[in-house]
């Protein structure tokens, strides 16, 4: 357990040394509530079921990226600046961005860091195996991100003003919402494709778990005539 504890402290540190001054207090407050409860439930759940190294540490650097994001609020981390320090020129003039995409990058961040974990839940918790130890976490990262799209546009309604568009961070992009579960569906796709070539390289069992996990087990429809058996 030395190790998670390690991430732990080393997380709450940089949480506080961002927390001291953030951009905005009432939005770092708000955007860091859901990722308490996280830590909160990660720590309450570690002598139960302790994750494996790999999903700690996947788990740390995604926080890492979103106490950045919070306190300098999504849409305002200057990254350019930063690029520019080193290279002489902006990252956006370069590529040619016309906004600020460090919450692009951790939308694709939630699906390609957290996805891994997701799996390890569903393979270690529910016994999934074959397609649906990949088809599952996929799932959770589509539909926790169509929730959290969800909660972010009431909460911006509620709030309202500058605190709420600062929440909501769209920056004037209509399609906003729909390209955040998009890049967070893809960053699951490919953390979840190096995973399976992984396991398909050095599992025996691989191809006879993914046929397994399709083939009908029950022949009989789930109805009215099963219902009371």
């Amino acid at each position: 357990m030395r190790y998670p504890l390690v991430l732990l402290v080393v997380l709450l540190v940089v949480a506080v040394l961002l927390g001291i001054a953030p951009a905005y207090r009432e939005d770092w407050a708000i955007e860091n509530a859901l990722a308490a409860l996280g830590v909160l439930a990660l720590v309450l759940s570690a002598r139960r079921m302790p994750l494996s190294r790999i999903s700690y540490t996947l788990i740390f650097a995604f926080l890492l990226l979103h106490e950045l994001g919070a306190h300098y609020t999504y849409s305002e981390v200057p990254y350019d600046a930063w690029f520019e320090q080193l290279t002489g020129e902006t990252l956006s003039a370069r590529l040619g961005f016309e906004r600020n995409h460090f919450d692009r990058l951790v939308h694709f961040s939630y699906g390609l860091l957290l996805a891994y974990p997701f799996r390890e839940l569903f393979v270690r918790v529910a016994e999934a195996r074959g397609f649906w130890g990949y088809f599952f976490p996929l799932d959770v990262v589509m539909s926790t991100s169509m929730l959290y799209e969800l909660i972010e546009w009431g909460a911006a309604l509620v709030m309202g003003g500058d605190l709420g568009q600062a929440y909501l961070g769209t920056q004037g992009d209509v399609w906003d919402a729909q390209k955040d579960m998009a890049l967070a569906t893809l960053g699951a796709v490919l953390a979840l494709a190096v995973t399976a070539t992984i396991h398909r390289r050095f599992d025996r069992d691989f191809q006879r778990d993914w046929a397994e996990s399709l083939r009908v087990k029950d022949p009989r429809p789930l109805g009215e005539d099963a219902i009371p058996s």
